[in-house]
């Protein structure tokens, strides 16, 4: 029996209104997203922050998911522990998996501060030392005094760390590397500054024995506690890559072989994907990266992209069962850290690329489906995703075709699957102007009449005595056909 298309959704984008009431908004919006095939979601980072309205990223006590008065607050951003538990039982109930989002990189807003030796390095170049070594004032005591040793005893001191960028005795900023026996940068990370170790404030030293333990156990802590599915490993081109292949290895002894992790590995280059996938043995998938600034590329180049070459060097292309497809993000969203927009013309057409296809495990924007709050809000595209997203669900299915002989014009068709009836679609989209594709759909189609379901093309189409249909498309926009009622 033929299994439905999955599809993930990342639910939360970077600007939601600091008002305890996400966890609500998802056991709300459950049914309705399992109504369009979402059958999983990526969940904000739920753990207590630096201040409430921090997203989760400046994370600060891993053990307390809004339950704790600590940093001024009991909820986090999105609510108190309780509706966390009750937002994922209402997915549950609905047959969606959640994934959570786990910060393992660093850790934000220490108790107190302990005076320790560093050396400064320059900021372009880990490895360059730019100071003799001296002693500062850091913010690396964490001793949790809300939660007072429930579910953990562990706290954490400078030499669980090996990096900072902050001296509160002097009120200076930097990348300092923290010194002591057996510390230094760890090697197994991404290379861009000679090393990547140190991304923010103070940076988890994961070749430190005590620091793998605590992780370890917070890792199995946070599943249990939540009954999350899987995990959405954040920043993981900063962190020790063979600490992730041993977390994985442990997450997947404890809660079995079908806990799912996605990592955010962000780098564009397909080679590192392709390398990084290697390390972990290929036991977590990753966001294609790659393909994402492809569509950023194509949004922006207009007709002048060769849409033939949309695929080309992507982990899609390349490693199709461990891809995570997506347009946009939290990250590349306008104004922020990767902002890297894909422009809201080539929405369409690019959800289709990842939603109609037969590779990949496509990811749907929170921020593209609801829309962006802020100083500078951005409409959702309900409207425009519901038919693809459907479409997925219901007729995206059978061998693929692909019809990708025309720089401004491509298409592809899905031949159906007996075990789905009435499943089976083409695809046309055009990124200059009117079009049409002359297209096989099977001989057994002879005589149907198609439709488009994004209603961009009113007309019908024929399938004519030997299975082919020419299907049009409207410069601009994406159509998908399905055979008429």
């Amino acid at each position: 029996m033929t299994e439905r298309n999955r599809t993930m959704m990342q639910f939360f984008e970077w600007h939601l209104a600091n008002d305890g009431d996400h966890w609500n908004r998802l056991a709300m919006l459950a049914p309705e997203l399992k109504k369009h095939g979402i059958d999983s979601v990526w969940i904000p980072p739920a753990a207590k922050a630096i201040t409430q309205a921090d997203n989760g990223y400046g994370i600060y006590d891993g053990y307390d998911l809004g339950e704790f008065d600590q940093k001024g607050t009991v909820r986090t951003k999105y609510g108190t522990k309780d509706e966390l538990l009750k937002g994922i039982d209402a997915c549950h109930e609905e047959g969606i998996s959640v994934y959570a989002d786990v910060v393992m990189n660093h850790k934000a807003g220490a108790d107190e501060t302990e005076v320790f030796h560093v050396i400064e390095v320059h900021p372009d170049n880990r490895y360059e030392e730019i100071s003799d070594p001296f002693e500062i004032e850091g913010w690396t005591r964490f001793h949790f005094p809300g939660r007072q040793g429930e579910y953990s005893d562990f706290t954490w001191h400078f030499y669980h760390f090996n990096g900072t960028d902050y001296n509160a005795a002097e009120d200076e900023t930097g990348v300092y590397r923290i010194l002591g026996d057996h510390k230094h940068w760890n090697e197994q990370v991404d290379d861009e500054f000679g090393n990547y170790d140190y991304l923010m404030f103070a940076n988890i030293d994961y070749y430190h024995p005590e620091v793998r333990d605590e992780m370890m156990h917070w890792g199995k802590w946070f599943a249990e506690t939540t009954r999350a599915d899987g995990y959405r490993l954040d920043a993981i081109k900063h962190i020790n890559h063979e600490f992730i292949a041993d977390f994985i290895a442990e997450m997947r002894e404890e809660f079995g072989e079908e806990f799912y992790l996605v990592g955010e590995f962000w780098n564009p280059d397909l080679e590192a994907c392709q390398n990084y996938l290697d390390i972990v043995d290929y036991q977590i998938d990753l966001f294609d990266v790659p393909l994402h600034y492809n569509f950023h590329e194509a949004s922006h180049a207009g007709k002048d992209y060769d849409l033939r070459g949309i695929f080309k060097n992507t982990l899609v292309g390349t490693h199709p069962d461990h891809a995570v497809t997506f347009v946009d993000n939290h990250d590349s969203q306008p104004h922020e850290a990767l902002e890297s927009w894909v422009e809201d013309w080539f929405k369409p057409l690019a959800y289709a690329l990842i939603l109609l296809r037969q590779d990949g495990f496509p990811c749907v924007f929170y921020g593209d489906y609801v829309g962006i709050n802020g100083d500078h809000p951005i409409a959702g595209k309900k409207e425009l995703l519901d038919p693809l997203m459907d479409a997925r669900y219901r007729y995206a299915y059978g061998e693929q075709h692909d019809y990708f002989d025309h720089g401004n014009t491509i298409g592809w068709v899905r031949l159906g699957d007996l075990d789905i009836p009435g499943s089976g679609c083409a695809v046309v989209l055009s990124n200059g102007d009117d079009g049409h594709k002359r297209m096989f759909t099977g001989e057994h189609r002879a005589g149907e009449v198609w439709i488009d379901i994004t209603s961009n093309i009113p007309g019908e189409v024929h399938i004519d005595s030997e299975g082919y249909g020419d299907f049009p498309v409207i410069g601009g926009t994406v159509s998908v056909f399905i055979k008429q009622d």
